[in-house]
Formats: C-alpha cells, structure tokens, sequence
C-alpha cells in the first residue's frame, strides 16, 4: 500500500469544521507517522497530487508539509520529494518535556489537579 492510499484510507477533509484544511492534513500526517502506519522513510505524495485527490489547493498542502518539515517529522529533498522522518518518539519527548514543565508549575502554585486538567483541556480546544 503506498502512502496515497493509506493517508487517504478511512479519511476525507471535513470542509464544515473549523479546523482549517492545511491543518487537517498535518494532524493526520503526523498522527499516522507517530503511529507507525507511515514508516520512517516513507515518501509521502506529491504537493499537487495530494491536493489534487483531495479537492483543495496547492498551498493548502505545502503549508502542511512546510510545517511538519519545521517539527522534524518530514523532511524535504527538493525533487526527491517528501518523506517521513521521524516517527512519534521525538515528537512525544517534547510533548512530555512541556507536561512535566506544566505539572512542576501546578505543583509549585498549589493548582488543584481536576482545574489543571481543565486548563490544558480548554488549551488544546482552543487550537
């Protein structure tokens, strides 16, 4: 199965949310790459390709690529194209770097747990 069909596998934009398109293609990238499902080395579709199959603009998906070349999960090499590089692991230490910077900070203010989970909930909601 090439990396076409399972970006596109059980998935579609949904043009009525808020979230942007550029974004709902990261997030799904990245979600796959820290899965598993994209493997490290995987070279991901062309721009125009993915923009092509998925009914939206070049730059919706450049913007996308851009910035997950920015996060160290892809990595660009100009005609060769875009492949993965990296898998959850580097990504998931810096998630647990900031989390553990959060909870040292709810500690040393006395910050009741249930409203320090509010907080990061209503965080992440926001975007």
């Amino acid at each position: 199965m090439n990396a076409m069909d399972i970006l596109m596998r059980r998935w579609r934009l949904e043009t009525e949310s808020t979230v942007p398109p550029f974004e709902q293609v990261r997030l799904r990238i990245l979600d796959l790459a820290a899965s598993g499902e994209l493997a490290v080395g995987t070279k991901l579709p062309s721009v125009r390709a993915l923009a092509a199959d998925l009914g939206v603009a070049a730059n919706t998906v450049a913007r996308a690529y851009r910035e997950l070349e920015q996060a160290g999960v892809v990595v660009t090499a100009g005609r060769s194209g875009t492949s993965v590089a990296t898998g959850g692991d580097r990504l998931a230490a810096k998630v647990a770097d900031a989390a553990d910077a959060f909870a040292a900070v709810v500690r040393e203010l006395g910050v009741p747990q249930a409203q320090a989970l509010r907080i990061v909930t209503a965080a992440l909601e926001r975007g």
